[in-house]
């Protein structure tokens, strides 16, 4: 695929790799520079002895460097990028040396062997063996669930005081209010509930109304805890956002094992949020003919642990997702791709705020329990009012936006006062935009 300077921004970890790379995107750093149609190569001298060996399979994309860097890609990778997209002439090599084509191979066999294991995984297995894994699985759920049973219960007794007492007595209560019974919902194998409570401190200083958005939050505990009561009666569905609510995961062998749906997915946008050391990236897509929403995420818990980096924003992937189960599915998992990434300037689903508002409300009414849903509109103006930033449609209607002031006044500047195309996340509240199109150009915010 043509690369362009936005999308390999759009790959780094942080924005001081970013920075780095930047700087390091200057031919006459390098040593040796090459490319071909799937891959691309460069030494640079760097602190050590021997030049760093920097390299790029184009299919995935998946970077090898052999700097010391924990981070994924390096700078080194990103600069090569960013060289391969900017000035590909100056990659004048045209034949891999040995390194680069030893480490190929070696990708391309470890794909052979996933495949090859993804088909023995086909094959019948010893009944007896499955009967006794099911056995000590059932067993496993079985104490998870009476667990998350009493813990629920208890959850119930507290939230009974907190509604009792009132909200009036809340301001000024230290954390460890809040603590305590997340650390109890921990304790019961609860840690969805946990994440949810623990994020109930603070909200009394988040300014007017919080009364109202601590209600709101402190409702779906609630609703989490009597829906638990009745499961057996819950539709299929309902059952699985509950336990995902809960904090119960799911195989994701399973996942793939269903059907898949085929579309030319949109990579609207990325986020990455950092929580107590673990890292969550979340990768937004629309499909050009279902118009349907999937969420791809990806975990890392430590610097040697990198993110998924083969969905880039402003690329289209033709591809077959399976989603998880849910009465509203929404997270997915890439089952099978079919050629490379292509840029593109997409047809986004939302004409309008009302569209978008439908969109969530579609959500929120399957699984009162999700967390975000994506947007994405092909013609909103970025304004500036009293109270903050809000995109305005050509009805007329206004959204909040969540956006740092210098990025709000790039995106304005984007504008120029004229209607641009924007994706995002909405939390239920307000709408943090991610990536924007100006004039066929993408950009990542």
């Amino acid at each position: 695929m043509p690369w362009t300077t936005e999308q390999v921004l759009a790959l780094a970890p942080d924005a001081s790799s970013a920075k780095s790379g930047q700087a390091l995107a200057v031919p006459r750093k390098w040593v040796v520079l090459g490319a071909e149609q799937n891959c691309a190569w460069g030494t640079i001298q760097g602190s050590g002895k021997a030049p760093y060996q920097t390299c790029i399979d184009f299919s995935g994309p998946a970077f090898k460097c052999t700097c010391p860097s924990r981070k994924f890609p390096c700078k080194h990778g990103l600069g090569l990028l960013l060289m391969v997209a900017q000035q590909a002439d100056v990659m004048v090599e045209t034949q891999p040396p040995a390194w680069v084509v030893e480490w190929i191979a070696k990708r391309t066999e470890k794909e052979e062997r996933k495949a090859a294991k993804a088909t023995e995984s086909d094959k019948p297995a010893d009944p007896e063996a499955i009967a006794n894994a099911t056995r000590a699985a059932d067993k496993r759920l079985a104490s998870r669930e009476a667990r998350v049973t009493c813990g629920l219960d208890e959850l119930g007794v507290w939230l009974d005081d907190l509604v009792r007492s009132g909200f009036a007595v809340l301001p000024g209560k230290p954390s460890s209010f809040w603590a305590a019974p997340a650390a109890r919902l921990v304790d019961a194998q609860a840690p969805g509930l946990a994440r949810r409570l623990r994020m109930l401190d603070g909200i009394t200083a988040t300014g007017e109304g919080w009364p109202e958005r601590l209600l709101q939050e402190v409702s779906l505990l609630h609703l989490a805890r009597e829906a638990w009561a009745r499961m057996t009666s819950l539709p299929e569905g309902v059952r699985a956002d509950l336990r995902t609510a809960i904090g119960f995961t799911t195989n994701q062998e399973e996942v793939l094992a269903q059907p898949g749906l085929r579309d030319c997915w949109t990579v609207v946008g990325r986020r990455v949020d950092e929580q107590e050391r673990l890292r969550t990236q979340r990768t937004w897509l629309f499909g050009a003919n279902t118009r349907r929403a999937a969420l791809c995420l990806s975990f890392s818990a430590g610097p040697n642990q990198p993110l998924d980096a083969s969905l880039v924003p402003g690329t289209r992937a033709d591809a077959e997702l399976a989603f998880f189960p849910s009465s509203w599915p929404l997270r997915a998992i890439v089952k099978k791709r079919y050629g490379s990434l292509q840029p593109v300037m997409p047809v986004l689903p939302h004409k309008t705020i009302a569209e978008a508002n439908v969109f969530a409300a579609e959500a929120i009414t399957a699984n009162p329990w999700v967390d975000r849903v994506p947007f994405a509109f092909p013609a909103v103006t970025p304004l500036r009012r009293t109270r903050g930033w809000v995109i305005r449609d050509a009805a007329g209607h206004a959204l909040a936006l969540n956006i740092a002031e210098d990025k709000a006044w790039m995106l304005c500047s984007l504008s120029g006062g004229q209607p641009i195309s924007l994706a995002g996340e909405w939390d239920g509240l307000i709408f943090t935009p991610l990536s924007v199109w100006v004039e066929g150009r993408f950009l990542c915010l």
